[in-house]
């Protein structure tokens, strides 16, 4: 395994979590950071950052500002600013970022497009 840590999470800070028994199907639109560790199909929109624990069981089409994924989405991914791909991840679909980490020991099927980054100092975490 990797020695790779991302961004440390602390839990306080996050605007939701969604437990590991939340079960939703429909459309989902947030402005702060949220937390998935429960079952999502459908649509997940955040002006922020989006976490997806290795618990979590996503079948959308997701948009964030930010994508870190530790469990299994299948569907399109596009992010704004990052998409990271931890070692526990699956991910079966597309992504559309600027910015793409993947870490050793995940699970990829699908293609990826980078369009040009804009370049405004910023470190991508948000």
């Amino acid at each position: 395994m990797s020695d790779f840590r991302s961004d440390y999470l602390d839990e306080t800070e996050l605007g939701t979590i969604l437990s590991e028994d939340f079960s939703f199907e429909g459309e989902m639109v947030t402005e702060e950071p949220l937390l998935v560790r429960g079952k999502l199909k459908g649509t997940l929109k955040s002006n922020s950052v989006l976490y997806i624990e290795e618990s979590a069981e996503v079948e959308a089409e997701v948009e964030a500002s930010r994508v870190v994924l530790r469990g299994r989405v299948k569907g399109q991914i596009s992010a704004r600013k990052k998409v990271e791909l931890l070692d526990r991840a699956e991910l079966e679909g597309n992504i559309a970022t600027p910015d793409l980490m993947i870490q050793s020991g995940c699970r990829f099927s699908g293609c990826c497009n980078m369009p040009n980054r804009k370049l405004t100092g910023g470190n991508g975490n948000g």
